[in-house]
């Protein structure tokens, strides 16, 4: 599914990185927890969080992760923004709950991260 997609289902404000929209990616996870994201995450899954600080941006930078998704409408400083800009991951935020982002996902076709 490509990132321009996954913005018209979430009704998804972009923060930086739309340039990217046609960027593909083949899972999501969800997680406010980065050794979580760290443990479980995939090259090519996007990252769902309500943790709006910089460390999330550096775990996708480790994982390359094509994308991170903020949720809840909570809204990075501009500095997460600038670090997200700096190392070219696109970055959005929706109004909707953790909860409903991943069933809108999943039920467009996007599935979950395999868990092993």
């Amino acid at each position: 599914m490509t990132l321009k997609k996954i913005a018209e289902i979430l009704n998804a404000q972009w923060l930086c990185g739309q340039e990217d929209e046609d960027r593909e990616t083949h899972s999501a996870f969800a997680s406010d927890m980065m050794s979580d994201v760290l443990a479980f995450v995939k090259e090519d899954t996007l990252l769902l969080t309500g943790l709006v600080n910089g460390q999330s941006v550096r775990t996708c930078e480790m994982l390359d992760v094509p994308c991170v998704v903020f949720v809840r409408g909570k809204m990075p400083q501009p500095d997460v923004i600038d670090m997200a800009r700096e190392i070219m991951l696109p970055a959005m935020v929706t109004p909707y709950s953790m909860f409903e982002v991943c069933g809108r996902l999943y039920e467009a076709g996007l599935p979950s991260v395999k868990l092993e």
